[in-house]
């Protein structure tokens, strides 16, 4: 049994290659629900629905995001209505009164559906609203999350890191922003000032979480503060990881990331934006994967191989790579 933490594109295109070496049904996600952001009423979980539509064979791969061919109808008649009514466009928060009332999941902050800034698609829609009248229901975010991926097939366990609500909200010179308004609303252009984690003091990791962690755990190549960061937020589970086995994935090659924020993000934290950076901030890890070309002296062992994931063919070699360093640090 293995056990992955993922969030963003990052791990999840390590995912898609990754059957061969790891089996599905012998592996667990947990997924960082920092970014979830309750829009227009509905619960989006970015993460978890990434590796929900990638295992279930439906998630768009062009974008690593949404359901492949899905419409979308409802977001482009929302953006019409908006437009007709005069309406400023998103993203558009509710009064600051309702930011932390309502649904517990979802608080930190909640955004009107009004010209929503988030592309939606119609099917994907159906899962948020799934997933938001379970909770309503009653069901916390692990039951609805475990009978989307029943809907889904999935053969792998997909687990929500937290049934507590956590918020990444970036704090820029203009105020604190969600995370999503930061990077999907700004194109991630605002001065970082800071990342905080509301709710992490708060939030507990669940049994079924603990007790994947008991298992060997692999960090993928997702951004170490934005990412992984919330889910060391969570009570218990930085303590599980030093206590198991932990292979992480470096997304950078030395000081280049290879994709998103996560350079500006770290710096902005107080880590070097670099393959180094992310040693100091996973102090659990016992062994790293880097790239060929990343030259970077670790006081810990390093398995080395081209980590570039364009393809399946290319995801299959950093998971074998990955099994490699899994016997080493054993």
């Amino acid at each position: 049994m293995v056990t992955f933490l993922s969030g963003g594109t990052g791990t999840p295109k390590f995912l898609a290659g990754a059957d061969a070496t790891f089996a599905p049904a012998e592996t667990t996600v947990v997924a960082n629900t920092g970014d979830d952001v309750e829009l227009g009423g509905h619960l989006v979980c970015p993460d978890l629905d990434t590796v929900l539509f990638l295992d279930g064979d439906e998630l768009d791969t062009d974008t690593w995001w949404g359901i492949a061919d899905d419409t979308a109808e409802t977001h482009d008649e929302l953006l019409a209505l908006a437009d007709a009514a005069g309406l400023a466009g998103g993203p558009r928060y509710l009064p600051a009164e309702a930011q932390t009332d309502g649904r517990d999941i979802a608080r930190w902050r909640r955004f009107s559906g009004v010209a929503e800034f988030m592309h939606i698609g119609d099917r994907d829609r159906a899962v948020h609203i799934t997933r938001t009248g379970l909770l309503d229901e009653g069901h916390t975010l692990t039951e609805a999350t475990t009978h989307l991926a029943d809907a889904f097939v999935l053969d792998r366990t997909l687990l929500p890191m937290s049934d507590d609500p956590v918020a990444t909200l970036v704090h820029t010179p203009d105020g604190p922003m969600h995370f999503q308004e930061f990077w999907v609303a700004r194109n991630g252009d605002p001065e970082i000032e800071d990342v905080e984690f509301r709710g992490g003091a708060d939030a507990t990791a669940t049994d079924a979480v603990l007790t994947a962690l008991a298992e060997p755990v692999v960090v993928g190549p997702s951004n170490p503060v934005t990412s992984i960061g919330p889910m060391l937020a969570v009570e218990g589970i930085e303590d599980a990881l030093a206590e198991t086995t932990v292979v992480a994935v470096s997304p950078f090659v030395e000081d280049q990331v290879f994709s998103g924020p996560a350079a500006k993000l770290m710096e902005a934290v107080g880590y070097d934006p670099s393959t180094a950076g992310v040693a100091d901030a996973y102090p659990f890890a016992d062994a790293f994967v880097l790239d060929t070309e990343d030259g970077t002296a670790l006081d810990r062992p390093v398995v080395r191989t081209d980590t570039a994931m364009d393809d399946e063919a290319d995801a299959a070699r950093v998971t074998r790579a990955v099994a490699e360093a899994l016997e080493v640090a054993r």
